[in-house]
């Protein structure tokens, strides 16, 4: 019988999966996307194609994982914003694939990390001590607010219609 090892970082990646909340999830996906992004920057600026190909097809699927887990319904306006943030970064990305420009897959790591901050401000807001009652959204950063709309829907928040994130993303 053979045992399988594990590389220390995957280890690592999956231990902060398996006890991660739904937010923390979103916030590894955009780390996740960002890495990759960087990873066909260098390659674009290595001229290896196989790499940026590669990278850029990864950061497509994480956004496909980000997109699916909006709740449109119940997130309202944010949830809409976020799922055209996600398709005007699909399709940038496509055009960065064609037509290979370290500038433009800067630009979307820009947007991406801009947006991962809104998250990250939910994650803090959500991680109360154990004495303390749930966090009110209505006290929340707006922008944290909104991104945390967009996944759970409008339960419990007051700010489902504070709208402080771009709707016009250029890439």
């Amino acid at each position: 019988m053979t045992m399988m090892t594990m590389n220390p970082r995957s280890a690592y990646r999956q231990s902060d999966v398996g006890g991660a909340t739904g937010v923390q999830l979103v916030v590894l996906l955009y780390e996740r996307a960002v890495q990759d992004l960087r990873e066909a920057a260098q390659a674009i600026e290595e001229e290896n194609i196989e790499v940026r190909t590669n990278s850029i097809n990864n950061a497509i699927l994480v956004l496909a994982c980000l997109q699916s887990g909006l709740d449109l319904e119940q997130g309202g306006k944010a949830a809409k914003d976020l799922n055209h943030f996600y398709d005007v970064l699909r399709q940038n990305l496509i055009q960065v694939q064609f037509n290979p420009s370290e500038l433009g897959i800067k630009h979307q790591i820009t947007d991406l990390l801009t947006v991962r901050e809104a998250w990250t401000e939910v994650e803090r807001a959500e991680k109360p001590s154990i004495t303390e009652p749930a966090p009110d959204r209505t006290e929340m950063p707006a922008a944290a607010a909104v991104a945390s709309t967009a996944l759970y829907g409008s339960r419990g928040s007051a700010v489902a219609e504070l709208d402080p994130m771009r709707t016009r993303w250029k890439g």
